[in-house]
C-alpha cells in the first residue's frame, strides 16, 4: 500500500496465537538504498521479499532494518532477511532493547508465566507453533543504536523519538518530509480510528501515556501503525485527543 511517495506500507498476514491479522512493516527507499521498519514473525522472509519486489523496488537495494522495539512479530524475520543479505544489512534499534534483541536477555514479555496464560484457551497446533517460536526465540546483532530526537539522515530525514511504554526502548520514527509517523505499537487504528497501546500488551502504561504526551510535540499529519495500518489526514488532533484523555487533562 502506497503511503506516500518512496514510502510503501507492507501487508503481511500474521497467524499467532490462532488469530489471523495483517501487520504492516514500512519501506522507505530512494535511487541508492532502502530501508526496512520491522520485519514480521519468524518465517515472513518469502513474504517481506515478495511485498518489497511488489512495491517496484529491488530487494537487493535493501541496505538498512530498524526495528521498533523487541517484540517477536516485529524481530521475527530479522535473522532471515540478514543470513539472506549477507552482512549487507544496518540494523539499527533503540539501546534499551539491543539486549533483547540480541539475545543477552530473554524477551520482555515472553516468560513462562505470560506463554501459559496465552496458551491456555489456544487449540493443540496453535500451542504446538508457539512453543516452537518461544523454545528458540529470533535474535540478531544491532549493528547501531539510535539515540532519543537522532536525526537519521536518509530518505529527507527521519527523526527517532523514544517512546517508552510498550517496550523499555520502544521507537517511534517521524518521516519529516510526509509529515507521516511510523508508530509500532504506541498507536493503532481500530475499526478506522487511531487509538492508544494496547494494556494487554504494554507492560509499563503510565510510560506509554507519557510517550503519548511527547508526540504531541511534532505536527504529524499521517500514521503508520504496525497494528491497523494507516491513519489520517489531521492525526496530529486525534493524537491530542489521547494523549490529553489518557493523561486525565
Amino acid at each position: 500500500m502506497r503511503i506516500a511517495e518512496n514510502i510503501e506500507a507492507l501487508e503481511l498476514r500474521m497467524n499467532l496465537m490462532g488469530q489471523n491479522t495483517i501487520i504492516y512493516p514500512a519501506l522507505l527507499w530512494d535511487l541508492d538504498e532502502t530501508t526496512l521498519v520491522d520485519t514480521g514473525i519468524p518465517g515472513s522472509l518469502d513474504a517481506v521479499r515478495w511485498e518489497i519486489e511488489n512495491a517496484g523496488v529491488s530487494f537487493e537495494s535493501l541496505r538498512r532494518i530498524i526495528l521498533t522495539h523487541q517484540d517477536i512479530d516485529h524481530i521475527g524475520g530479522l535473522p532471515e532477511i540478514t543470513r539472506v543479505r549477507e552482512g549487507k544489512i544496518e540494523v539499527l534499534a533503540h539501546e534499551e532493547d539491543k539486549p533483547y534483541i540480541e539475545g543477552d536477555k530473554s524477551l520482555i514479555k515472553m516468560n513462562r508465566e505470560r506463554m501459559a496464560q496465552m496458551m491456555e484457551s489456544l487449540p493443540e497446533p496453535q500451542q504446538q507453533q508457539l512453543e516452537r517460536i518461544f523454545s528458540t526465540p529470533p535474535t540478531g546483532k544491532v549493528d547501531r543504536t539510535i539515540r532519543d530526537g537522532e536525526e537519521l539522515p536518509f530518505h529527507g530525514g527521519i527523526e527517532a523519538i523514544h517512546t517508552p511504554g510498550h517496550t523499555p526502548g520502544h521507537l517511534s520514527l517521524f518521516v519529516k518530509k510526509a509529515r507521516l509517523l511510523i508508530a509500532g505499537d504506541e498507536l493503532r487504528v481500530e475499526e478506522g480510528e487511531l487509538v492508544g497501546p494496547s494494556e494487554w500488551a504494554t507492560p509499563d502504561m503510565e510510560r506509554a501515556k507519557a510517550s503519548l504526551r511527547k508526540l504531541t510535540g511534532y505536527q504529524i499529519d499521517y500514521v503508520l501503525c504496525y497494528h491497523g495500518g494507516f491513519y489520517g489526514p489531521n492525526a496530529f488532533e486525534r493524537i491530542a485527543e489521547l494523549s490529553a484523555t489518557a493523561n486525565g487533562q
